[in-house]
């Protein structure tokens, strides 16, 4: 248990929208009790140094791609696409160890918390060592990711992967896919012992990893196991096109109708990517419950195409954000990429903003993206409210494209205007995890990150 503590901010993101004058009480659990606007502050609590906002959810992370980022921004053939860039991927996720994925996602895991994220949901599929065969303890790269976030003190959640086929008509995995090999039953164990570990900041839920690799039997002999459990259920879904026409060949069904009228996905369930959809698509999607995870700067790295974003927001399915292959690692950028996107591709501005309701480009989104944080993480709520774990971000007033804005903009300036992190402090469960004026107390521990990718790809 923590001592309670009490926080003062003049400004807090409250309901959404600026509160003034806020009383932030955390309780001995680390959790949010009373938010009191309209106070004066008392001696014993802590003075902020800047505006209060809720963090987010990173809601889809591979860790180990960290490894991958800035290596495969060259086109020496005549066609890059998604699948090629997948090759190049899996010679870096063949030889990684335990010992250099801790590395790996110990500097990730700082770099996520100084962009405003407090839980990470890992979807984590690289299970077995480099030949395929099995660790002496299965979850031995489950621990290493573990192990990281416990050092850094982000929250996170653990999913493991359902991977058992190449493709709709392949029987098994590729030669180069060998230690993702699961099985339902390997995947729900493997999600049980997590949560009975009972760490600070861990839980799990499980994953398939797409309709592709995960066929119809497995499917639903994962859904047999998990029953009523409640955890989230993440899918990779309709991210590429080309996986789109193998679907309606193998199915007659596009992704999501296929995974719709076949599987009936409930509220526990997000849908990662989701790119490649139809309104149907989108209403039976409503209709189930199930959430969205939209990763803007991957999609944009790997050339997915844009996500119907007016659709999504206009029948209110849940949505969060992810950073998936890290190539970007904030969800400012995030929430740019996803807005500037849509911009491009309808020739129109302010597509997410909704002037009878929510005129603010930037709040529309932050909102929608925090209110659909907890489900994909596996929590019962997220953000300044009572019951929540009490994460919060205080701001730099002073950061490039906050300086002289009125209280109203700060969140426009905060999405489209900085050019640097206006973050100047990350708390977890009441304690501060980062601060800015420190940050130098954050380094690589040892050496290790670059040590690792010194050993997967040479000096510089």
């Amino acid at each position: 248990m923590k001592a309670a503590a009490r926080f003062f901010a003049e400004l807090a993101w409250i309901d959404g929208r600026w509160q003034r004058d806020v009383l932030l009480h955390v309780d001995a659990c680390g959790q949010w009790g009373q938010l009191l606007p309209d106070q004066a502050c008392p001696p014993d609590a802590q003075r902020l140094a800047g505006p209060v906002l809720p963090s987010l959810v990173n809601a889809h992370s591979h860790a180990f791609q960290r490894a991958f980022a800035g290596l495969a921004e060259r086109r020496e053939t005549e066609q890059d696409d998604f699948w090629s860039w997948r090759d190049r991927m899996y010679g870096v996720a063949l030889r990684i160890t335990p010992a250099q994925l801790k590395a790996i996602a110990g500097q990730l895991y700082r770099e996520l918390l100084q962009g405003g994220y407090t839980q990470v949901c890992e979807f984590h599929y690289l299970h077995h060592c480099e030949d395929g065969s099995r660790y002496d303890d299965e979850l031995a790269m489950a621990w290493a990711l573990a192990e990281a976030a416990e050092e850094v003190g982000i929250g996170l959640t653990l999913l493991p992967v359902l991977y058992a086929h190449a493709g709709f008509a392949q029987p098994a995995l590729r030669a180069d896919q060998r230690r993702f090999a699961t099985d339902a039953a390997w995947v729900w164990q493997a999600s049980q012992r997590i949560n009975a570990a009972a760490r600070p900041l861990l839980n799990a839920g499980v994953a398939l990893h797409s309709l592709r690799a995960a066929h119809a039997s497995d499917i639903r002999s994962l859904q047999a196991l998990v029953g009523d459990t409640d955890l989230p259920i993440h899918i990779h879904i309709s991210e590429q096109q080309a996986e789109v026409q193998d679907c309606l060949a193998a199915t007659g069904q596009r992704p999501m109708a296929y995974l719709c009228n076949e599987f009936a996905p409930d509220a526990r369930w997000q849908l990662v990517h989701a790119t490649h959809s139809t309104p149907q698509e989108i209403e039976q999607v409503a209709a189930s419950g199930a959430g969205i995870v939209i990763c803007p700067g991957t999609e944009a790295n790997l050339g997915d195409g844009l996500c119907d974003l007016p659709g999504w927001l206009g029948l209110g399915v849940p949505i969060s954000l992810g950073s998936d292959s890290h190539v970007t690692r904030d969800w400012v950028q995030e929430l740019r990429w996803l807005e500037y996107g849509q911009r491009l591709g309808l020739q129109q501005r302010n597509v997410a903003a909704q002037p009878q309701s929510e005129p603010s480009t930037a709040v529309r989104l932050f909102e929608a993206c925090r209110a659909g944080s907890a489900v994909p993480a596996g929590l019962p709520r997220w953000g300044l409210q009572p019951g929540a774990r009490a994460d919060f971000l205080v701001l730099d007033r002073l950061a490039s494209g906050l300086q002289g804005l009125p209280d109203a903009a700060l969140m426009d300036g905060l999405v489209f205007a900085t050019q640097t992190n206006a973050i100047a402090q990350v708390y977890v469960s009441g304690q501060c995890r980062l601060d800015l004026g420190a940050a130098a107390a954050m380094p690589d521990p040892a050496g290790s990150f670059l040590a690792t990718m010194q050993a997967l790809h040479g000096k510089a």
